[in-house]
């Protein structure tokens, strides 16, 4: 794992605030559920994870959340973050590993973080379907049925909890996280390029668990 110093220290701290902040501005797409938004919260959380080590990303995922929940609370009664906080381990764990096991290279970036897509996305349909959909209609105080009835007036092709994670679930998260993934990538490669401390760790044993 990656020394820990002040500077490492300051910047997952500094990464933390920034993720919390984004994930504050978060917005919704069409034909979607209202409880579903975008954000870009996971891009600082690509960051550290490539050039800090996956200590630190989970450190940011978790900070972002206690920072997001404080600052502007929620919208979900709590069921959004709870998701939230489920995915941070199959965020940084299968990613981390993929990236391991192929010695560390710029291909590694890329499939660990494709890897990352699909098994997030596959994560979050089991996810909604046991855990959070059942949970927020407990919260709202309506059944299972009609929360999906309800989320299917935006979107007349989800008629019952099958097609609400295959028109909403899916696409839904294939869009968010890949396009956090993207933007992280490439903002990561600008930064490596002019801020040593945001090199991505491309040396095979130098910093492993």
């Amino acid at each position: 794992m990656k020394k820990w110093n002040v500077q490492t220290i300051v910047l997952t701290a500094m990464l933390a605030g920034l993720a919390g902040a984004l994930m504050s501005l978060e917005f919704s797409l069409p034909m979607m559920p209202p409880f579903y938004k975008i954000d870009f919260s996971d891009v600082p959380s690509i960051i550290a994870l490539f050039s800090l080590g996956p200590v630190s990303a989970t450190l940011v995922e978790v900070i972002k959340l206690i920072v997001k929940v404080v600052t502007v609370g929620t919208n979900t009664a709590y069921v959004g973050e709870l998701a939230n906080l489920l995915g941070i381990a199959l965020f940084i764990l299968p990613t981390w590993f993929v990236y391991k096991k192929m010695n560390k290279t710029r291909k590694a970036v890329i499939v660990s973080l494709i890897v990352g897509i699909l098994i997030r996305t596959v994560f979050a349909c089991f996810c909604n379907a046991c855990i959070t959909l059942p949970l927020y209609a407990k919260a709202m105080g309506m059944p299972l049925d009609s929360v999906v009835q309800m989320v299917g007036s935006v979107n007349p092709s989800i008629k019952d909890l099958i097609s609400f994670i295959a028109f909403a679930t899916i696409p839904f998260n294939l869009i968010k996280i890949s396009a956090n993934y993207i933007i992280g990538y490439f903002l990561m490669e600008r930064l490596s390029a002019i801020r040593p401390s945001f090199k991505f760790i491309y040396e095979a044993n130098k910093y492993d668990l």
